[in-house]
């Protein structure tokens, strides 16, 4: 019996629902943002020079504003990226994580074929969240008792967790921590 495997693709669209860019041009932004040089980009990611011409042309158009800076001549020369494509790169960046812990991660695969038995889920409602730069601490209140979950900052963004809002815990054995007074 063959193994079946999910794969995704990703990619950012425009206010109205255009393709801004996928893997293939977050590949050369950055290798832009490290070389300082289209040219050396170019090398880098495998492209054509016309060919990286054509993509940050496109996705200019997509979003309206330049991607790039040449700068000729003296010693700060090259090619720079605009705030703008800066700020792409990180959104891309953030929902390649978000689909990372989501899609290819098993427990997402169990919750959504029933597979987790019910005495891992618990209904509680969230009492207090404490906002780290990479992972944030969630107090939900679950009653008798209250449990902290800790989980990334992206995740608590992307699902919009609010105090006071009705949440679902679920527990990995894995990651049960026991502690002692």
């Amino acid at each position: 019996m063959e193994r079946t495997q999910v794969k995704t693709k990703l990619w950012l669209v425009n206010d109205k629902d255009e393709p801004i860019m996928g893997g293939g041009k977050v590949s050369l932004l950055e290798a832009i943002k490290e070389e300082g040089s289209l040219n050396k980009a170019c090398k880098k990611v495998d492209i054509s020079y016309k060919h990286a011409w054509l993509l940050l042309r496109e996705i200019e158009e997509s979003v309206g504003e330049p991607v790039i800076i040449k700068r000729r001549g003296g010693k700060d020369q090259g090619t720079f990226l605009t705030e703008k494509a800066i700020n792409l790169i990180d959104e891309y960046v953030t929902y390649q994580n978000i689909l990372a812990q989501t899609i290819y991660d098993k427990t997402f695969w169990e919750v959504i074929g029933l597979k987790i038995s019910a005495r891992n889920q618990m209904k509680g409602k969230v009492l207090e969240i404490e906002k780290g730069d990479l992972v944030t601490k969630v107090k939900i209140q679950i009653e008798p008792a209250t449990i902290t979950a800790v989980i990334t900052t992206e995740a608590v963004e992307a699902l919009d967790i609010k105090k006071n809002d009705k949440v679902m815990a679920i527990v990995k054995a894995t990651e049960v921590m026991i502690g002692k007074e």
